[in-house]
């Protein structure tokens, strides 16, 4: 690949190096792979990677956005396309795939020539390998779920069995239940557990019709991922949790008795997340019985509907109700749970009224707020530093990170104590009880005397982390005889500089490197020492900047060195990760510390929006959902009010019981049918309905078709309408036509009358409203013979 080659974002290629035998090796080896449509396969070659044939085409369009990043590898009867990904690029290709897409998975392999291997794997729902490439730098704003289904047909009714997996945080769920052929139970779990990858048995009973099963998991955003239906087994089910799940056995043996078709799939997702290999899930994971009714079900219809989410075209963060609540302090936490909260509406009054409570206890009191928003951006992401700790590659950065925050807390908890408003009782049963019991000697005050002696907290300042000496005997040991022998090497520096008479660091420098300890003079000073430099010493190498030399004791002391810090180095490694393994079994510590925090965060983000919008949030009060009406008061879009340059007018609603159940919103075009219809979507309505309405009382098809391209012009922001091919030139030539004034008055004047009888039709008999509204549009026919104005709607 020719080196000046560069991306249209002005990022040079990396170059393609390999000879013609190289090429053939690898072409040999990457042909053999298994084919797999979903699978990018990207191959390390330290410098850079590459991806080969239909992934490199992938890459080159959806990246580089341009085929000239495609290069031939091999010759032209065997060859494969090819293109170089920097490692920069590499980073936005995984991220895309794991974070934002739902069709791909990513492949990572590593060797050279002909033989390569697979070392890293990763799916929308499990990104575990590839965590450390993608929150490098930035926070993990989600928790990817996965979830297996199995659906039975017993007894004329359709059953699906449901289970979950978060690898993040380490949780399983069960559940089942009936389900309706739309399978609609299926899609509101798939919402409120933010699912990003689906099992299902690639060979269900017959009877069972799966494609609205696929539409569902489609319109979630959710990858598909078919197994064998023998992968869905239940055998030795209690025996595997029972080395996974944190406690007794027996109350896993108690709830997997109460389930039938959800064993089967979370004997799937044990099976396809390899969880039993890896030994570090042992005695880590909970698992819970998932109840649909938990919280307020949401299809994907109301979360696009509602704009829950962060949508990938979204100019500014206010366009979803996720990034104008998202005013979170802490370090990824507060963004997760808020994200969580989203999908899963409480249905209880009493917790809904908690929440209320300590944000208005947040907005009431300045001085609370700002204290808690100062504090809790000092804490790291605790959740995410625990996960760490349980990889096999973790080292003592994790435990001091997991120190610093939680010594946080108490600053945290002063700034609650200092409150003494009308909620301080639920803030300090909800918040401070369980922070100062989480911070007690037995639990927090263990872990941070351990890290206080372990670990030299001084070095941490200058960004090393290491054991202290004085925690490990041997180290201290170690320690003093690595010292005693750098001092003979030091004494030694000065006899030298003293027999070669030149002056120490100014002339002789002692030097550490791949020669281990030697000296190092300029090449004008070896000039005036030479013949002294060579009958007494060793001298390694002469370059420009300088003669490097050593001495046989100077040799000696240096390999008494290397050997003693090898030996520092293994025994401190082993130290480092015993007091990793110690920290790691503080998970519940841990967790418990992030649960709190994290709820703190997100109400103490909702408080500072409440009062920060253009126009101050009021609380509501909420009554049980068999009770009770829907009055709202000046309500408003809270995502549109934000946008630049608007004045949005707020609207009324009321709903009474057995009265105003039904309502009909009418209003000019851009008016704010959609947006008020949304506020109170029930049911889903993405769109106006003035067009059907239209194509109901028979209106010609080429009207029909511009007020579609129109509306979807409008809509949808587009600057260019769309026509269909049928009506595009007949169409698109009389909107070409220029009218008069008069004939405009005339005509608006006409279509409005048109329009006003239209409305006032009867509803009761629709034979005798058809029959009507065809005289009306008659009548508008004739009326427009005269018209040019009105001659083009026919």
């Amino acid at each position: 690949m020719d080196g000046d080659d560069f991306t249209p974002e002005g990022g040079k290629l990396p170059e393609l190096k390999l000879d013609a035998r190289q090429a053939q090796g690898f072409i040999s080896f990457f042909k053999k792979l298994p084919k797999d449509p979903r699978a990018i396969r990207l191959f390390d070659r330290r410098d850079y990677y590459t991806a080969h044939d239909e992934n490199a085409t992938f890459i080159a369009r959806t990246y580089y956005h341009t085929m000239s990043a495609l290069r031939q590898l091999g010759s032209s009867s065997d060859g494969i396309s090819s293109a170089s990904v920097s490692k920069a690029m590499f980073e936005t290709i995984a991220r895309n795939i794991l974070l934002e897409r739902t069709d791909r998975t990513l492949e990572l392999y590593e060797g050279n020539g002909s033989s390569w291997r697979l070392t890293k794997s990763g799916t929308p729902g499990n990104i575990g390998s590839f965590e450390d490439i993608l929150f490098a730098n930035n926070d993990m704003q989600d928790s990817p779920v996965i979830v297996a289904l199995f659906p039975v047909f017993r007894e004329s009714q359709l059953y699906v069995g449901l289970s979950f997996l978060d690898m993040t945080n380490r949780k399983l769920g069960l559940a089942e239940f009936p389900e309706d052929s739309r399978f609609t139970n299926v899609e509101s779990a798939l919402v409120a557990l933010g699912c990003k990858e689906c099992l299902l048995p690639a060979d269900c009973e017959k009877s069972i019709d799966l494609s609205p099963l696929q539409d569902v998991i489609s319109n979630c955003n959710v990858l598909l991922t078919e197994k064998k239906k023998a992968d869905f087994k239940s055998r030795d089910l209690a025996q595997d949790l029972g080395r996974m799940i944190r406690g007794s056995v027996e109350p896993v043996r108690d709830l997997l008795s109460q389930f039938d078709y959800a064993l089967g799939a979370l004997g799937a997702l044990l099976s396809y997340a390899e969880l039993l290999a890896d030994d570090t899930n042992y005695g880590t994971y909970t698992i819970e019985k998932y109840s649909l009714n938990r919280y307020m079900r949401l299809d994907s219809a109301a979360v696009r509907a509602l704009n829950i989410a962060e949508g990938k075209t979204d100019v500014n963060k206010n366009f979803s109700l996720f990034g104008l609540m998202n005013r979170t302090c802490t370090v990824g936490m507060g963004k997760r749970l808020l994200n969580r909260w989203l999908k899963q509406p409480l249905l209880d009054v009493n917790e809904i009224n908690n929440r209320l409570d300590v944000v208005q206890a947040i907005v009431e009191d300045p001085e609370l707020c700002q204290g808690l928003k100062q504090q809790l951006k000092k804490i790291s992401d605790i959740d995410r530093l625990t996960h760490s700790l349980r990889k096999k590659s973790a080292n003592l950065q994790p435990v001091v990170k997991l120190y610093q925050s939680c010594s946080r807390v108490p600053y945290v908890k002063t700034v609650l104590q200092q409150y003494n408003g009308q909620f301080s009782t639920l803030i300090r049963t909800k918040f401070l009880d369980p922070l100062e019991e989480w911070m007690t000697e037995n639990r927090f005050g263990k872990f941070a005397s351990l890290v206080e002696t372990a670990i030299d907290l001084v070095q941490v300042d200058n960004g090393e982390y290491r054991i202290s000496p004085l925690y490990s005997s041997d180290l201290a040991v170690l320690k003093d005889e690595l010292s005693i022998v750098e001092d003979h090497i030091n004494n030694l520096h000065m006899d030298t500089a003293s027999d070669l008479d030149l002056s120490i660091d100014k002339h002789l420098k002692l030097e550490k490197g791949p020669f281990g300890h030697v000296f190092r003079i300029s090449k004008k000073e070896e000039q005036k020492i030479r013949k002294k430099l060579t009958s007494n010493y060793i001298i390694i190498e002469t370059r420009k900047d300088g003669v490097k030399f050593t001495s046989p004791k100077l040799k000696k002391l240096g390999d008494q060195y290397q050997a003693l810090l090898s030996e520092y180095t293994c025994c401190q490694k082993k130290v480092a990760d015993d007091v990793v393994k110690v920290s790691g079994t503080f998970s519940e510590v841990f967790e418990n510390f992030a649960a709190i925090l994290s709820e703190l965060d997100v109400l103490q983000s909702f408080a500072d929006l409440a009062v920060s919008c253009p126009v101050p949030y009021v609380r509501p009060d909420i009554t049980a959902s068999d009770e009770g009406d829907i009055i709202l008061q000046g309500s408003r879009h809270p995502c549109l009010e934000a946008q630049d340059g608007v004045n949005f007018i707020p609207n009324d609603c009321t709903l009474v019981r057995g009265k105003s159940w039904f309502q009909i919103i009418t209003g000019p075009n851009m008016g704010g049918k959609s947006t008020f219809i949304r506020q109170v979507e029930p049911g889903a309505c993405d769109q106006s309905f003035g067009i059907h309405v239209a194509e109901f009382a028979n209106f010609p098809e080429a009207v029909v078709a511009l007020a579609k391209s129109k509306a979807a012009e409008l809509e949808d922001f587009s600057t260019t309408p769309t026509f269909s091919d049928d009506s595009k030139d007949e169409v698109g030539s009389k909107r070409k036509r220029v009218f008069s004034p008069d004939d405009v008055t005339r005509g608006s004047a006409r279509a409005r009358l048109f329009l006003e009888e239209f409305a006032a039709l009867p509803t009761d008999e629709m034979g005798k409203t058809m029959e009507m509204a065809a005289k009306l549009k008659a009548d508008l026919q004739k009326d427009a013979a005269d018209n040019p104005w009105l001659q083009q709607f026919f």
